[in-house]
């Protein structure tokens, strides 16, 4: 059930995609005579009186099917309604409608999950978390581990006690005065709660002063937990939606730079429709509102990648068409076909790519 849950989570943003651009056609009356969701065999067709409606074997995808250069098309080559023959700005809406339509309902979804779920709200309990503890460092060697929660330290007459704090600003306050106890290079004392054991141990700390600046190579955060408050109206429903949304878009965004700038570093994280379900379905198991979060972030995910300028996207196309406008005329239409056909075939190409490196690391438990 979470693979389905996640399947069908993918196959509705592509649904949602692909009707964008069938809406924008046919609300400025351009023919449109195929809408296809999926890709293979087709498993349902309906021919309505304007367009073919199909559903296929693999919803991973869709299209939308103008008949501009169809043989077979009853409509004549100079036919105002043919996309072709539209000035650029109604082209250019419905180029743009399926990346708009996928944001849309990103924020739709967060919006959602506000209402029900509620907003969350972090709150500071007594400690300070140690979620990282680097092999063979100083903190490794002295017994802490991954989970401990690091509750006071001391070296002399310097105490420092972490069992009293409420806020992240005093969170943050008694993490700065630890890191700096342990600049100070000497060894200390500090009082860990190991997971899962009862009281509290007492810890001898040495920091590392090989590299100039003394560490004890662990991580450090506040022991925050998440809670829920309901909204106050829908006035900060909307708010907190839009805060939500903002922040999932620059993550994609920084994300996309990170690939862009760092590709050898960050390419083996990229994902290709089988990750991607996968870890839907990890999170369908968690809950069906943690399926709207999922949702809203690939939406905006889509949207982001749609608009890059390549070929096959519709960025690509968008660009064609910024290039049409500055130089009065479009460009030549084997051009634009063997371009676009290129990037068609090498987003094809990686999607196997991608679909296999995400089967194989699901097979062998690395993913």
């Amino acid at each position: 059930m979470p693979v389905l849950a996640a399947v069908g989570v993918l196959a509705f943003l592509i649904l949602i995609h692909e009707l964008g651009h069938f809406a924008a056609a046919r609300l400025q009356g351009i023919h449109a005579t195929r809408f296809s969701i999926g890709f293979g065999p087709a498993l349902w067709r309906y021919q309505g009186s304007r367009t073919e409606y199909t559903l296929r074997l693999l919803p991973l995808g869709g299209y939308v099917g103008f008949p501009d250069d169809d043989p077979e098309s009853p409509f004549l080559a100079r036919d105002p309604d043919l996309l072709k023959n539209r000035p650029i700005l109604d082209r250019a809406v419905v180029l743009s409608a399926g990346v708009l339509a996928n944001l849309l309902v990103a924020y739709v979804a967060l919006v959602l999950m506000t209402a029900t779920v509620g907003i969350p709200v972090a709150e500071v309990q007594p400690g300070i978390r140690v979620p990282q503890v680097a092999l063979d460092s100083p903190a490794a060697r002295a017994g802490m581990v991954p989970g401990d929660m690091l509750l006071g330290a001391e070296r002399g007459e310097v105490h420092l006690s972490f069992q009293d704090l409420t806020s992240r600003s005093q969170a943050d306050q008694a993490i700065q005065a630890f890191q700096t106890l342990v600049r100070q290079g000497s060894p200390l004392q500090v009082q860990v709660q190991h997971p899962e054991q009862g009281g509290p141990t007492t810890l001898l700390l040495e920091p590392d002063t090989s590299q100039g600046v003394p560490v004890i190579g662990v991580g450090l955060e506040a022991n925050e937990t998440m809670v829920f408050r309901r909204p106050q109206g829908w006035g900060e429903v909307l708010r907190e939606a839009a805060r939500a949304y903002d922040e999932m878009v620059w993550m994609n965004v920084r994300g996309l730079q990170q690939l862009l700038t760092h590709f050898g570093d960050t390419a083996g994280q990229l994902a290709g429709p089988v990750g991607i379900v996968k870890v839907g379905a990890d999170i369908a198991q968690t809950g069906p509102m943690k399926l709207l979060h999922f949702a809203a972030l690939i939406s905006i995910n889509l949207g982001i990648l749609n608009l890059l300028p390549l070929p096959a996207l519709d960025g690509g196309h968008l660009a064609f068409l910024l290039i049409e406008a500055i130089r009065g005329k479009r460009l030549p239409k084997d051009f634009e076909e063997r371009v676009m056909q290129t990037g068609l075939v090498f987003f094809l190409g990686l999607g196997v790519v991608l679909i296999l490196k995400d089967s194989v690391a699901i097979a062998t438990g690395a993913g």
